[in-house]
C-alpha cells in the first residue's frame, strides 16, 4: 500500500503542476513570420492567435491568395515555436515527477 500512497501523491503533484503550466502557457507569446518578415503572427502558448501584423507592401488586392498563404505560414511558424516552448516548460515542470522517458501529456 505504500506504493499506492506515493502514486497518489505523484498524481496530485502532477495535476497541480499541469494547472500551473496551463496558466503560464496562456501568458506566453511567440511570434512567427513569413515572407521575409512581411507577415507576422503572434500566438500564445496555447496556440491562440493574438495579433497579425502586415507590411503594407504585401497587401495586394490582385493577389489575395498569396497573402492568405503567408498568414497561414506565419501562423504555422508561430505555432511551432509555441509548441516547442510548451514542451520545454513541460519538461522543466514535470522533470522531478519521475515520469517514464517519452511520456507525453495530453496537451
Amino acid at each position: 500500500m505504500k506504493n499506492l500512497g506515493n502514486l497518489m501523491k505523484q498524481a496530485s503533484a502532477m495535476q497541480q503542476k499541469m494547472a500551473e503550466m496551463q496558466e503560464k502557457l496562456a501568458q506566453v507569446e511567440v511570434e512567427g513570420q513569413a515572407g521575409g518578415g512581411m507577415v507576422k503572427v503572434t500566438v500564445n502558448g496555447k496556440g491562440e492567435m493574438k495579433r497579425v501584423k502586415l507590411e503594407p507592401s504585401v497587401v495586394d488586392p490582385a493577389d489575395v491568395g498569396m497573402l492568405e498563404d503567408l498568414i497561414v505560414a506565419a501562423y504555422g511558424d508561430a505555432r511551432g515555436k509555441a509548441d516547442a516552448a510548451m514542451q520545454e516548460e513541460t519538461q522543466r515542470l514535470m522533470g522531478g515527477l519521475g515520469l517514464p522517458p517519452g511520456f507525453k501529456l495530453p496537451f
